[in-house]
């Protein structure tokens, strides 16, 4: 029986809210783990650094709202280049067997790298 090229819904969730069934698997995609919250509260299935964005880039970024296009465009770069490639086709690999949410620090939701990675996996 053929796949159906059905939409990828992926969710994004702050670290900081508690963790639902609704949730599916919950993939951490920042580098670094969120201040102040133990792996238990976290419930994170899956840690996958490598499809966050750099050290040097999100230092660059600091998430000043005025440089998220510049950011994000950055951030795409990366993700187009390995071992984000890599990473960014396993999160797309899981979607498509189930609800996926992306687990992030950052309190801009708007503006954060889980925000374009939900983007890019909605669009192909």
């Amino acid at each position: 029986m053929a796949k159906q090229n059905a939409a990828i819904a992926v969710k994004i969730k702050r670290a900081y809210e508690p963790a639902e069934p609704e949730d599916g698997t919950r993939v951490l995609v920042d580098r670094l783990w969120p201040r102040g919250i133990s792996k238990e509260r976290a419930k994170v299935d899956l840690w996958l650094k490598d499809v966050a964005p750099s050290a040097e880039l999100r230092t660059w970024y600091g998430h000043d709202p005025e440089k998220y296009p510049e950011f994000r465009r950055r951030y795409e770069a990366e993700l187009a280049e390995e071992p984000g490639a890599s990473a960014l086709a396993r999160l797309r690999t899981l979607a498509t067997e189930g609800q996926v949410t992306l687990v992030f620090a950052a309190h801009d939701t708007a503006h954060a790298n889980a925000t374009v990675l939900r983007e890019l996996l909605a669009n192909g």
